[in-house]
């Protein structure tokens, strides 16, 4: 009955992407395929049981680490994997920059986050990542005010179940997870590369492996709108763009990673159907952090080389086999170069 109920879901999310445009018999296939193939990995892979399997093979002492005296910029940290994020590290003694929209929930947090590790070293800024010239403001303020930062966690997302612009006219999703995340990683590279070990890490997602980066619809504005196939193409540009960050700055770290299918309070509101299938089998906030945590804090991380997606403290492939999701070195490059045009339009002089 459980994969009775989940395999319909997965064949509802083929069908949505049928209505969302014209398709041809080939593409419904191969998106059939995509959806098939990326779920049935996930029974194995994205789960509680799938992260239980690979801890078996878990360096254990390479959290065993003190990172006093480091400071973590770790955007939507009041919940979630975010918060299970700045928990972890502010045990070890990190200093925590929460970067939340809710000052209420952001404080809240806090205060769990200094009564449980004792750490004081946790502040709160509120910024709307969706507010596009807001992040370009918060990111030169910052650099104003503080003299290091060895690691930028890019973890905030969003899945609008419609289609809605910001003000600035951008689509909000989009602004949320692509280029809010671009403009603030590129406005904090120079305080990044004059710190020690500079780290930058995004939380992607697994649903990316059923996308290929279409660049020619950034703002969502041709077809019906699929708030969940629209996250997973931001995950998939996600990705290309820290491969093509990882270029270009080179004393750098960077490095993208899938928490997994995890039990968050966004899962359940973005996608309700899915949570309610998979939810006995949906992991940890703290199992979908373990990874972002030890490329954030460990050793071993960083003797991978930069640019390179991750599952479960892993290197792993970012498309899956047979799907076509593979794009040309051009298309990734001009990516990057329609974020950068855009990013200066909105950047204060």
């Amino acid at each position: 009955m459980f994969i009775q109920r989940s395999y319909t879901w997965v064949w509802s999310r083929v069908k949505q992407e049928d209505r969302s445009g014209q398709r041809s018999f080939q593409s419904s296939s191969m998106s059939l395929y995509r959806n098939s193939a990326w779920f049935l990995k996930g029974l194995t892979e994205f789960t509680k049981n799938g992260h239980l399997s690979a801890s078996k093979r878990f360096v254990e002492k390479d959290l065993e680490v003190s990172v006093a005296g480091r400071s973590f910029m770790i955007t939507g940290a009041n919940s979630g994997i975010g918060k299970a994020t700045a928990m972890a590290i502010a045990k070890r003694g990190g200093t925590i920059h929460m970067v939340c929209r809710n000052k209420d929930k952001a404080e809240e947090a806090r205060a769990d986050i200094v009564k449980e590790t004792g750490n004081k070293e946790i502040y709160v800024h509120i910024l709307d990542l969706s507010e596009t010239k807001k992040v370009w403001e918060f990111a030169e303020g910052f650099k104003r005010k503080f003299k290091a930062l060895n690691v930028l966690i890019n973890n905030a997302g969003s899945i609008m179940s419609q289609r809605d612009v910001n003000a600035e006219g951008l689509e909000k999703s989009f602004a949320v997870n692509v280029l809010g995340v671009y403009i603030l990683t590129k406005s904090l590279i120079p305080l990044l590369e004059k710190s020690t070990d500079p780290r930058v890490i995004t939380v992607s997602s697994g649903g990316m492996l059923v996308q290929k980066l279409r660049i020619g619809n950034l703002q969502s504005e041709r077809g019906r709108f699929d708030g969940t196939m629209v996250y997973a193409q931001h995950k998939r540009q996600q990705v290309v763009m820290t491969e093509q960050l990882a270029k270009t700055h080179a004393n750098i770290h960077f490095s993208v990673m899938h928490p997994g299918w995890v039990n968050t309070p966004a899962v359940a509101n973005a996608m309700p159907d899915f949570h309610r299938s998979m939810k006995d089998s949906l992991r940890t906030p703290d199992q979908g952090a373990d990874t972002v945590v030890w490329l954030a804090i460990s050793e071993a991380a960083t003797t991978n080389p930069s640019g390179r997606f991750y599952q479960d403290r892993k290197v792993v492939p970012t498309h899956l086999p047979l799907a076509w999701t593979h794009s040309s070195p051009l298309e990734e490059q001009k990516l990057v170069a329609l974020l950068e045009d855009l990013a200066k339009t909105f950047q204060p002089h």
